[in-house]
């Protein structure tokens, strides 16, 4: 995994060139937006097991065929497989969000997500559904759009409102485990 820095120093020296002023700019905006970038970072981590839960509930309520006898989550340890492989993609997406970087998720997580879903005859649409919905409670909390309790109060990082591009970029990122399972 590169982080910001890393990742920029990288592509220069492969091009044999110096960093350019727009890498510079790009690494001065990493660093203005970092206190953001933590604490959306941290607004993940504190909120994984019940986005992780919602979401799987969220895609049980629109199939409810999924938790009866012969549902891909029944018995329980389905339901319990669904739940534990949600956090790992919220840990994974986190992970890109602080570096800056997706390549953690890609490689870590994403590399081999579908295949072994469908080895599992886990059908990826359940899976995608379960994924949107994680991404729209994260953009939610991120952006204080969210009903339950504010992110951003008594941090100095600002409000959810000026926070647009950081929860762009964690969209982003399940945008690509999206893509990675379609």
């Amino acid at each position: 995994m590169l982080d910001a820095f890393s990742r920029t120093v990288v592509s220069a020296d492969a091009k044999g060139a110096a960093i350019g002023s727009e890498d510079l700019a790009d690494l001065r905006k990493y660093v203005a937006d970092a206190n953001k970038r933590i604490d959306a970072t941290l607004a993940i981590t504190q909120n994984v097991s019940c986005i992780a839960a919602d979401a799987v509930a969220g895609m049980v309520c629109e199939n409810t065929g999924l938790t009866q006898p012969g549902g891909h989550c029944y018995p329980t340890r389905r339901m319990a497989a669904c739940l534990r492989d949600g956090e790992i993609i919220l840990r994974y997406v986190s992970y890109a969000l602080l570096a800056g970087d997706p390549s953690v998720l890609e490689d870590r997580c994403l590399n081999g997500l579908k295949e072994t879903y469908l080895a599992l005859g886990v059908p990826t649409s359940n899976a995608i559904r379960a994924v949107e919905i994680m991404k729209i409670a994260t953009v939610a909390i991120m952006t204080e759009t969210n009903t339950g309790r504010k992110m951003f109060k008594g941090i100095n990082s600002g409000s959810g409102a000026q926070c647009q591009d950081i929860a762009a970029e964690a969209a982003s990122y399940f945008d690509l485990v999206i893509e990675a399972l379609s």
